[in-house]
């Protein structure tokens, strides 16, 4: 409700003020911003590299997902992944794209709802069956997360 909304602000400002940076465990103050962090579907484990949404940072994939990094986009370049997470799936539709005729369906993030890339639902020829099931995610909406150097 908006009453403890407001009520979480005032109190997070009052335990701001008192608390101490030095303190090694976590503050009250802390506690309430992470209630106030948008929520995802799927968060992937922060001890892994993973891939978020630019536009939101939702979560969307675990870099031990990727398949390959040389694929084509129509933004650009684009991965392909074995899974996702966050991303919604629109209808399936024939395509002729560089690789020849697939189905494919749209994907887009569940949280800021960015259309990211595609699903490869069916391949037409036979040496562009292991991508079905796959998913493509452009580069230009997505962002490197948690432990890249």
């Amino acid at each position: 409700t908006a009453f403890a909304c407001i009520f979480q602000c005032f109190f997070c400002q009052q335990v701001q003020q008192s608390c101490s940076n030095h303190s090694p465990e976590p503050r009250p103050c802390d506690m309430v911003k992470m209630t106030k962090s948008k929520t995802f579907q799927a968060y992937l484990p922060s001890c892994h590299r993973t891939y978020s949404c630019i536009h939101c940072r939702a979560h969307l994939a675990n870099h031990d997902e990727l398949i390959s990094k040389s694929f084509q986009g129509s933004q650009g370049r684009a991965y392909l992944f074995n899974s996702v997470v966050n991303v919604g799936c629109g209808p399936a539709e024939e395509r002729v794209l560089l690789t020849g005729l697939h189905a494919v369906a749209d994907i887009y993030c569940e949280n800021c709802k960015t259309t990211l890339g595609w699903k490869y639902e069916h391949a037409f020829e036979s040496s562009q069956k292991y991508k079905e099931g796959k998913f493509i995610i452009e580069l230009a909406h997505m962002i490197k997360d948690n432990g890249w150097e």
